[in-house]
């Protein structure tokens, strides 16, 4: 059978909105890691048959397909190609799933997958607004189908993370302690050093600058909640942030051929969908569905990654799952860390490889919601 293995991850220490990637332009900040994650697994670049980068946002820097263009800055061959993936939030997770069924198909043997997002110098939602200057105010109104079937009520995440806190009704305390131990984690990480296999430093940018050392769960309860009568506030919601990561995945064949030792092998891929006004609700039923594909229980899992795009999504997922809440996001998620929208789905992989690495764990799973509903699933198998 067929084999997609990963050589390794890398990722760009993650900056906060305005912080110290803010200045730099998109196709840089992916070509570092590129060339990083490249120079690292001692490939020929020039054997890389495809570049696929998640990257949401794709105007200004961050367009003429920005996968092509981070390769190109990153002073590689000009014959290797690139494509660019939005699928929200999951992008660069699912720049990973091309990648490994390039590479299970036969059709390819080395292909590198990752993601993008100065989310500084292209806010969040830019190019659902630059519509406005075309007569659209959003994605949804002006379809007579999409009016026919969901009607004309808010689609936002931030409504989407409410009705989810509503529905198995997650308290703003419960929110509240999830984050606190979202950035406890992830100082406890970046002060022993955990982060230190996977980051690749930008110049003397070397570290995370989103975990808040200093917060606290009465600096908390003292925020106003997003909306009148609200659970959600900022403090349980992912950071907005800079950054990039990437991966490179290949054959078994290639492998053998130039004695690779690979970290993992990609076990099982796969995306599932839920309603789209409830937006985030998709990890739930992909989990449940990807686990079933595999042969395996919540319980196999040593590991898991589950992007902190909200404290409700989390605490609803392992609600539903049962999974050991010991076992998620062990170094702390997005409210702490950050989520660099295109880039995050590596950004995720890497940290799930390099934790299973240095724990000695088995099985890692990673999961994220994404807009329109949908969420990708990865279980990786570690190696060695």
């Amino acid at each position: 059978m067929a084999e997609a293995y990963v050589l390794d991850a890398v990722r760009t220490p993650v900056g906060r909105r305005g912080g110290a990637l803010s200045g730099v332009h998109s196709a840089d900040l992916g070509a570092h890691a590129i060339r990083a994650v490249v120079e690292r697994s001692g490939v020929d670049p020039s054997e890389v048959d495809d570049v696929i980068l998640g990257c949401t946002d794709t105007l200004g820097p961050q367009s003429g397909n920005i996968a092509r263009t981070c390769w190109l800055a990153a002073g590689f061959p000009q014959q290797v190609p690139g494509v660019t993936v939005d699928r929200q939030c999951g992008s660069s997770q699912q720049a990973v799933h091309f990648a490994a069924q390039a590479v299970l198909s036969g059709t390819m043997d080395l292909v590198l997958a990752g993601g993008v997002q100065n989310m500084s110098a292209v806010p969040i939602s830019a190019a659902m607004l630059a519509g406005r200057e075309y007569g659209f105010e959003d994605p949804f109104s002006g379809s007579k189908g999409w009016q026919e079937r969901y009607g004309g009520v808010e689609v936002s995440q931030f409504r989407s993370a409410d009705m989810i806190a509503g529905h198995w009704d997650i308290t703003r305390e419960a929110m509240e302690e999830f984050a606190l131990r979202s950035h406890e984690r992830a100082v406890a990480a970046v002060d022993s050093g955990r982060f230190d296999a996977e980051i690749v430093p930008f110049g003397d940018f070397r570290r995370d600058e989103g975990p808040r050392r200093d917060t606290s769960l009465e600096k908390m309860a003292a925020l106003k909640p997003l909306s009148e009568g609200s659970r959600i506030t900022a403090a349980m919601a992912s950071q907005i942030s800079d950054g990039a990561s990437a991966t490179l995945l290949a054959s078994e064949s290639y492998v053998r051929e130039h004695g690779l030792t690979p970290m993992a092998r990609i076990h099982t891929i796969a995306v599932r969908a839920a309603d789209p006004v409830w937006m985030l609700t998709g990890p739930i039923p992909a989990t449940a569905h990807a686990l079933k594909r595999a042969g395996l229980s919540i319980e196999d899992i040593d590991l898991f990654e589950v992007n902190e795009a909200f404290a409700s999504v989390v605490l609803a997922w392992l609600d539903e799952t049962g999974a050991d809440p010991a076992k998620v996001n062990v170094n702390g998620g997005a409210i702490a860390l950050g989520h660099p929208i295109g880039a995050s789905g590596t950004k995720l992989f890497a940290t799930l490889l390099h934790e299973l690495a240095r724990t000695g764990g088995r099985y890692g799973l990673q999961t994220m919601c994404e807009g329109g509903g949908t969420a990708n699933v990865t279980i990786v198998e570690r190696l060695g």
